[in-house]
């Protein structure tokens, strides 16, 4: 950016620190305050209406797949959180425990729940006995607790807001094309909401969810050049189900074992948003799912005709759909201007006694600082064709840094130059778990995902020299 554009100084730059960069942000746009339990955030109206925004169009989706919503209960009897132990091995440092229930200690411990496969699964057992009752295509709306030591607002909390989908199918295929159908539904979620691009991939069997056959993953990156994990879909085969003693009778009339799917996206997405789009004057919003698309700010609303002017603007906006707000308040335009600039709205309109004499409206674009002046007459098809156009260039914006910062390496000098560019490493693998690790522990980079294009450039791993398999992303992450 700029310095000429750098006008907030309530805000650390991003060059200069960007995690302090990112924690102003969230409190001075007041998307979120802290509570009084380390972890366990506070969501404003704010922050919390933007999760509105995805929830809407997740749920749209969703329901124009046949999936329904449904809620599950909030803890987890430990008895039945231990049936299936590679899952209960993946969760058990993370979890919260209730021992105590009003003024008894409870015989089987309740578990605050860090996902719901088991729940879903018991509730399964006792509704699906036929094909006929397949498939079950569920999702809810709910918040899970997972006991974090390093949090941070969004990214990494102890409770955090999501959707988890859990279906169970007659089959392993229509399981699988379940598990990439909505792989591409999140996708379709970055583009088209959020103006994030996503890559996406299948996890390595060590990053895999716990209790899953394969993950898949949407992955995003952010300008300090780590990845983000911004939602998983998972197959889970059978092992569930067995686990669980879910069983339907096939055509064939024999009892088998259902095939099950999860998947999920959370508030961490607010976090993509933030850190992707914003700048050094705050958020910058994606048109789509901005709280208040526009602003109408009256200056000099003192002289006469002025709040009239933009009350017929704000009405006019209104009317296309668009999410519009005057500010009709006592504060300074100068102050309006900074603090819907902190905000990230996208558009901001206005208006002045110059303005009215000429026929004329001044708007101000958030994302690239651009201002116009348009005929009074032109505002509302102005305003609604730059929405689109906003969006576009916020996506692009984000896509040409993503491919400038996906770089193909050949050797561990390489691996540190790109890891030191920041973004994906991508290079030749050969399955081994312990050259994985290897990279781990002395880059404290991982394997973010097997990218469905394998085309292969190298013959072998530049670890220990083995046979090369498969194509992996590394990158340094949140």
């Amino acid at each position: 950016m700029d310095n000429k554009q750098i006008k907030n100084d309530a805000i650390t730059r991003r060059s200069e620190d960007f995690a302090q960069w990112y924690t102003d942000i969230c409190k001075k746009a007041e998307l979120m305050d802290y509570s009084s339990v380390k972890g366990f955030i506070i969501y404003r109206p704010y922050g919390y209406a933007i999760w509105e925004e995805i929830q809407n169009y997740l749920n749209k989706r969703f329901k124009e797949s046949g999936h329904q919503n449904v809620y599950m209960p909030t803890v987890i009897p430990e008895s039945l959180f231990n049936k299936e132990k590679e899952h209960v091995s993946g969760f058990a440092p993370e979890t919260l425990i209730c021992t105590i229930g009003g003024q008894s200690e409870l015989d089987d411990r309740l578990i605050v729940r860090p996902t719901s496969e088991v729940l879903f699964c018991e509730h399964y057992a006792k509704v699906i006995s036929s094909y006929r009752d397949l498939p079950k295509l569920y999702n809810q709306w709910c918040s899970v607790v997972r006991w974090e030591k390093t949090t941070r607002p969004f990214l990494r909390g102890a409770e955090f807001l999501w959707q988890e989908g859990h279906t169970m199918h007659e089959t392993e295929e229509e399981a699988r094309t379940e598990t990439l159908k909505m792989l591409e539904v999140y996708d379709d979620l970055g583009r088209d909401l959020l103006a994030v691009p996503f890559i996406k991939g299948r996890k390595t069997e060590k990053e895999k969810f716990a209790g899953a056959v394969e993950t898949y993953t949407i992955e995003a990156l952010m300008p300090d050049g780590k990845a983000l994990q911004s939602g998983t879909t998972h197959y889970f085969g059978d092992g569930f189900a067995k686990a669980f003693g879910v069983q339907f009778q096939g055509r064939d009339g024999k009892l088998t074992s259902p095939h099950q799917t999860s998947w999920g996206v959370s508030t961490r997405l607010l976090g993509a948003i933030i850190m992707v789009h914003g700048d050094d004057n705050g958020l910058v919003l994606p048109p789509r799912v901005a709280p208040i698309q526009a602003v109408v700010i009256p200056v000099a609303a003192n002289r006469p005709g002025v709040i009239p002017a933009a009350r017929e603007l704000y009405d006019e906006l209104n009317k296309t759909g668009l999410r519009v707000k005057i500010d009709e308040s006592d504060r300074s335009p100068g102050w309006k201007f900074s603090e819907y600039e902190m905000k990230g709205v996208p558009v901001r309109i206005e208006i002045g006694p110059r303005d009215i004499e000429n026929g004329v409206v001044t708007i101000a674009k958030r994302n690239d600082s651009t201002k116009i002046q348009v005929k009074r007459e032109e505002l509302a098809k102005t305003v609604v064709e730059l929405m689109e156009t906003i969006h576009q260039e916020m996506y692009e914006k984000a896509y040409r840094y993503l491919l400038d910062h996906v770089t193909e390496v050949h050797t561990l000098e390489e691996l540190d130059a790109a890891l030191e560019k920041g973004g994906y490493a991508k290079m030749m693998w050969c399955e081994d778990e312990a050259c994985e690790d290897f990279i781990k522990k002395t880059r404290a980079a991982t394997a973010r995902c097997m990218p469905f294009n394998q085309t292969k450039f190298d013959e072998v791993y530049p670890v220990c020299g083995k046979k090369a398999t498969k194509v992996v992303l590394f990158a340094k992450a949140y």
